[in-house]
């Protein structure tokens, strides 16, 4: 019995992260944020370049999601319900990843 083996090519668009990337602009600043205020500032950024999609409670949820990520990988320090952006916060950026990648 001859099995055929199937390859698979996949094929990702990495596209740039808007919400992550405005976090880490946002963040860097060294200044600590509540969620609902750093939010704020990230989603009136975004509202001005014109990079919202989904509607405000998505937008939310993701950027909740991704903050979440960031203290996880320790680029971001949460002390209670504040968080603070870390000296190696650009790591998350869709820049940095670019020229590294």
């Amino acid at each position: 019995m001859v099995m055929s083996t199937t390859r698979r090519t996949r094929f990702s668009r990495r596209v740039p992260d808007h919400v992550t990337d405005e976090l880490v602009t946002v963040l860097s600043d060294k200044q600590t944020f509540g969620f609902n205020d750093l939010f704020e500032v990230v989603y009136e950024n975004l509202k001005a370049r014109n990079a919202v999609s989904g509607g405000e409670e998505m937008l939310r949820l993701r950027a909740y999601e991704k903050l979440q990520n960031l203290v996880t990988r320790g680029l971001v320090e949460k002390n209670g319900k504040e968080y603070r952006g870390l000296d190696n916060i650009h790591e998350a950026s869709s820049a940095h990843a670019a020229a590294n990648g």
